[in-house]
């Protein structure tokens, strides 16, 4: 089972290499249509601003948002990979990467996921509002919001990269 995470510039590298059968698009609703990537086999949009509390102006995730990430995920056979992908693959999609692995694996520690999340992704910094949406979704009681806070922000950078958070 492979979730693998990167920045918008890096999703047709991602495709070529891995042959993901999922796709997760986590882009701003001010992204043009042409920013999006082309659907290659099952896809979920979502578009949100990347931001930590709701701002007036600005779009930000809600329970109907994560109902439908945590929806789409389970769809998932986890025979080939699944890719998650934001703009810079910092916050949004790392959000969304460790909400889906707590989802696949509800006995495993939210800190153990987190960590390995770290390990992973050294500039990982979860947009901390879908993680509390999805921590109330999945019943995990603060654990999930807990986690991403220990871990605290990652490195500083503008782009992350491809990596493959582990769900084991």
């Amino acid at each position: 089972m492979t979730l693998l995470v990167c920045p918008l510039s890096q999703v047709e590298t991602a495709r070529a290499l891995h042959r993901p059968s999922h796709l997760v698009s986590l882009l701003s609703p001010a992204s043009a249509a042409e920013a999006w990537p082309v659907a290659d086999g099952a896809c979920l949009r979502l578009a949100f601003h990347d931001i930590a509390e709701p701002r007036e102006g600005f779009t930000a995730p809600d329970t109907a948002l994560v109902a439908r990430l945590l929806d789409f995920a389970a769809g998932w056979d986890a025979v080939r990979p699944m890719l998650v992908h934001c703009w810079a693959g910092v916050s949004r999609s790392t959000a969304a990467a460790f909400i889906i692995a707590c989802q696949r694996a509800p006995g495993r520690s939210e800190r153990d996921i987190a960590r390995a999340l770290r390990l992973a992704a050294p500039y990982a910094t979860p947009n901390p509002l879908l993680v509390s949406l999805a921590d109330a979704a999945l019943g995990r009681a603060g654990r999930m919001s807990a986690a991403i806070a220990e871990i605290g922000r990652g490195a500083e950078t503008s782009e992350g990269a491809l990596f493959e958070l582990p769900l084991k």
